[in-house]
Order: C-alpha cells, then structure tokens, then sequence
C-alpha cells in the first residue's frame, strides 16, 4: 500500500501505483487492469484483517483505552489513496488504522502503537487515536470529534504556499459534519482556493444516532454549498467507484479550482467503539449489507468472474496477508513497553530566540 513517489514507484509496489501517477490528467472513468484490482483488493483484506486481529487483541487485554474498527469501510481510504499521489498529505479521526496502511505504514509499528509498545509509531504514547508518520505524509488519527478539519484545511494551505502539487485529504464521519468548526475550514478554504478534498464517511451512524436523526438534511455532499464548494455522493463499498470520482475531486482541488466534498456512502460492521454493542440497529440490516454490498467480497467476484485470477490464488493472498497480520501482532506483544522517561519527550519544542 506504498503511495507512488515523484519519480515512478518500486517494482514491488508498481501495480498499487499506476493509478495514483495517472491522477493529475485523468477526468474520465479509470482504466482499471487486472493486476490493479488485485492490488485493491490485496490492500482492503490488510486493513480487514488487520482490523479482525486489533479487535481480538483488544478482547485479550492487550490494546488499551478506544478502538475504532474500520471494518467494511475499506473501499474509501484504499480508493482514494490509489486516486492520489505521493504529494498528498492525509489526515482523519479516530477511526484510523484503515487509512494509517492505506498510506504504507508498516503493519507492525501501528500494531505496536496500538498496543502501546515501544516499537509503535508514536512510541507507545499514542495508542489506537493519535500516531502519525511524516515520511508517509499521514498526520493523524485525531480523538476529538471534527478537530482534525481545520488542521487539515491547514496542511491544504501547505500545499498551496510551498507549491508542491499536493492535495490534503481530509476525512471525517457523518457525526463530525454538523460541527461548527467544519464550516469555518470550509469558508477558509473556499475563499482561498485550497488544495483540500474533504471526505464524508457517512456510515449511517454517528456514535450511536442515526444520521436521519442527527441532520435536518442527510444529504451531507450539499454541505458547502454556502461556501461555493462543489459536491458529490459516492459509493464508499466500491473501491471503483470511489477511485473514479475521488481522482476527480482530487483533479478538482489540485489544479486551483478549491476544495471539493465528496460524501461516501459507507457502512460500518463493528459497533462505533469496541465497546458499543450496537444495539440502535439490528442484525439483519448488518448481515444484509454483509451479503450485498462488502466492498471485499463484491471485488473478489469480480476479479474471478473477469478471469484475472482463481480460487487458489485468492486463497495464497489470503494466506499471505493472515501471516503478515500475525507478524505484526507477534512484534507487538514482544515489543517492549516505553521507558519511564518517555513521559517527558515530545512534549515541548525547544527553539532559539
């Protein structure tokens, strides 16, 4: 899940990547080959199993304080990263393993964050919430409802002042769209022109409310329209269609046209928290979404019914992903605990006069 860099991607990543170095141009549907969706695919199963392995080692004692799952929302963070380029910085909520892979990091340090171990991104300090990677110009994983907005529309105006071609995406839930410090970033960055994508995961409930119950008006890409931003609704389980419409919206922002909302349409397996039982929905609509619109299981068919791969070879990549979940989970729990002494790092910036 590496993002392209500037000048051509590894060998190893180079199928994951051809769709990212195609996004500044491409304004017409995707062109998208078998070893593509393989690639996607490959990608939304490490976020659904790594997701799988955080929830058992939650259950084990093992991951402490919140975990957000990402469970069935694969399809947009895996469509909109392939939709952008090396240039882009990401920034989210809470609900954030899913775009931390997305973005490349290694399976083992988020793991080991999550188990608040030395070896994790953030040093064990930051636990499932709050880690960040430079390198892969991911800022977080933010716990406060709404608040990463106006620092993402911060790292949009960036991009902007130091011209480097890059867009922010920044995502958020349905539940933060009503909060007032989204409409202030969205006034800002309209008036400025920002290089911002703003990402609704609308998956129908926002810590336990329905979104019918939390907005006068569900029809959450409409939200700039004061602002004089353009939207769109998408289909957040089909990783195509998200690729499709994400690269335009990402075009949208990257050639000084502004910001660009795009509200995908999602769903979530899991309760909103791994202690939230759930019980505001019912079983059926969960298992119905299950059978009919998993972003995984509905790219699975398609890949074998186009003959780009079979039966076996979904199974070996199966197989492959289980045992690098496994390792990370391995490295996790025998990553040891931070020092004492980490209580007093990262906490002031020391700075001459």
């Amino acid at each position: 899940m590496a993002r392209a860099s500037k000048s051509g991607a590894s060998s190893k990543s180079a199928a994951k990547s051809t769709s990212r170095s195609k996004s500044k141009t491409a304004a017409k549907k995707p062109e998208v080959t078998g070893e593509q969706l393989l690639s996607y695919y490959r990608d939304m199963l490490m976020i659904r199993r790594f997701e799988e392995k955080a929830g058992q080692l939650y259950g084990m004692g093992l991951i402490g304080g919140f975990c957000h799952l990402y469970i069935g929302q694969e399809a947009v963070v895996v469509g909109m990263t392939q939709a952008g380029t090396s240039d882009d910085s990401v920034i989210t909520s809470y609900r954030d393993h899913g775009h931390m892979l997305a973005c490349g990091m290694d399976p083992k340090g988020v793991m080991a964050e999550l188990t608040g171990r030395r070896g994790g991104y953030s040093k064990g300090k930051g636990g499932s919430m709050h880690m960040f990677s430079r390198e892969k110009n991911f800022f977080g994983g933010h716990g406060i409802v709404g608040a990463q907005v106006p620092l993402g529309t911060g790292l949009a105006f960036g991009h902007k002042y130091s011209e480097d071609g890059g867009v922010c995406h920044t995502y958020m839930g349905d539940g933060a769209v009503n909060q007032g410090q989204i409409y202030e970033s969205f006034n800002m960055a309209s008036l400025w022109k920002l290089p911002v994508v703003y990402v609704i995961e609308n998956n129908k409930y926002g810590m336990g409310t329905s979104v019918e119950r939390a907005s006068s008006n569900v029809e959450l890409h409409e939200r700039g329209a004061a602002h004089d931003i353009p939207g769109m609704q998408v289909n957040g389980m089909d990783v195509i269609d998200v690729l499709e419409k994400g690269g335009k919206a990402l075009d949208h922002a990257r050639s000084g046209k502004g910001p660009y909302i795009l509200e995908m349409k999602t769903y979530r397996y899991r309760g909103h928290s791994m202690s939230d039982p759930a019980k505001y929905r019912s079983k059926e609509e969960v298992q119905k979404m299950r059978k009919e619109s998993d972003p995984i299981d509905n790219l699975r068919h398609t890949i074998l019914e186009a003959g780009h791969s079979n039966e076996d070879e979904m199974k070996d990549i199966d197989k492959e992903i289980k045992s690098i979940v496994t390792a990370a989970a391995e490295f996790a729990q025998q990553s040891p605990e931070p020092d004492e002494s980490e209580l007093f790092t990262d906490v002031f910036l020391e700075a001459s006069a």
